[in-house]
């Protein structure tokens, strides 16, 4: 089975900018970032998960990084993206955003079989 790609790139733009605000968000709250300014550490892993993102062997299918089988992230960048979406799930979904009350939703969804390579 050949990998699905993102449905017209919108499931991987809504992805990547809901990790986007997350970063921002962390980096702001706890390295004093200004708004709209993203330290080195934050840029390197928004840098990696962008990568990541666009390597998913699921595509279309990609389930939410908790409920994946493969763990594609490097133990320590996945530390690190755990304690941003500690940080920043909870005070976005209090800020009513949508799109993390959807990621909310999709990671009660077990995991799609794993993809044929």
């Amino acid at each position: 089975m050949a990998k699905q790609q993102f449905n017209d790139l919108s499931q991987f733009a809504d992805e990547l900018a809901l990790v986007e605000r997350m970063v921002r968000l962390a980096c702001e709250g706890e390295h004093g970032s200004a708004k709209g300014e993203l330290c080195g550490e934050c840029t390197a892993l928004l840098d990696y998960v962008r990568a990541r993102l666009e390597r998913c062997p699921y595509g279309a299918e990609k389930p939410t990084c908790r409920q994946c089988p493969i763990h594609c992230y490097r133990p320590t960048e996945r530390d690190r993206i755990k304690a941003v979406m500690r940080y920043a799930g909870p005070r976005l979904l209090l800020r009513g955003d949508l799109a993390a009350l959807k990621h909310l939703v999709h990671d009660r969804k077990g995991a799609p079989p794993r993809p044929k390579e």
